[in-house]
């Protein structure tokens, strides 16, 4: 195992701890430029070359390859770290994404606005990540776009559960069904990169599904007064990398 994807999983098992013991934040002297000079375990912020987000603009097609998703259980709390809103699974899920024959298991999913990757130049209002690990600690990160328009059913029974506060964890009383927070048609844009926050570990496999869906209004205004500043990192050089579209 690198000692990078060693740092990613440490990012991921410790998120909640790192949000109140790091001073990493959006905005002035800890916003995502200054990243890197916060921390030296937070150097590849600065320093890497295969950072996210990205801009999605010239692609290689490919065979269409639809990703392969088993999602039967769903959160059980969700999570206001300060950072994001992070929806949080049971150790023992059996939430799985296949990429190449590869099982990676859900860890959690969290949520960008405006969204973190862009699409010719162009943010959506939103952005779900959906983080898995494969049993070699490997990263792959399926990301869901999502623009204004009807209301999301689905998303709202994770913001009636919202906490106001950071640092606060709520159970979820409602079922969520994860497949209806996906598009239907699964088709992807693919690259590799690194995780959007500190300590910006590489390695990780990028999903970006091409279908977005929709939230309201009122629901990226309810996520964004909750946030109380934008949550998204600037797009980041791409320094020649190759993104498939399958």
């Amino acid at each position: 195992m690198t000692t990078h994807i060693k740092s990613a999983l440490l990012a991921l098992s410790m998120l909640p701890a790192m949000a109140m013991a790091s001073h990493w934040s959006y905005e002035g002297e800890g916003a995502p430029e200054h990243w890197g000079e916060l921390d030296p375990q937070y150097s590849l912020c600065q320093k890497g070359m295969n950072q996210s987000p990205v801009d999605i603009d010239r692609t290689v097609k490919a065979q269409p390859n639809p990703l392969k998703t088993h999602y039967t259980d769903g959160p059980n709390a969700i999570l206001n770290n300060g950072h994001t809103i992070q929806a949080s699974v049971t150790g023992n899920t059996q939430d799985t994404l296949t990429v190449d024959g590869e099982t990676f298991t859900l860890q959690q999913f969290h949520f960008h606005a405006p969204g973190e990757n862009t699409l010719h130049g162009k943010h959506y209002a939103m952005e779900m990540h959906l983080v898995h690990k494969n049993a070699a600690g490997e990263i792959a990160v399926v990301a869901v776009m999502f623009e204004t328009g009807q209301a999301n059913s689905e998303l709202e029974k994770l913001w009636q559960a919202m906490p106001a506060k950071a640092e606060v964890s709520q159970p979820l009383n409602s079922r969520v069904d994860i497949n209806k927070l996906l598009p239907e048609d699964k088709t992807h844009y693919r690259f590799s990169g690194s995780l959007t926050t500190p300590p910006c570990s590489e390695g990780v496999t990028w999903l970006v599904l091409k279908q977005p869906l929709t939230l309201s209004l009122a629901q990226l205004d309810k996520f964004k007064s909750v946030m109380h500043h934008d949550n998204n990192r600037p797009v980041q050089s791409a320094h020649g990398r190759v993104i498939i579209e399958e």
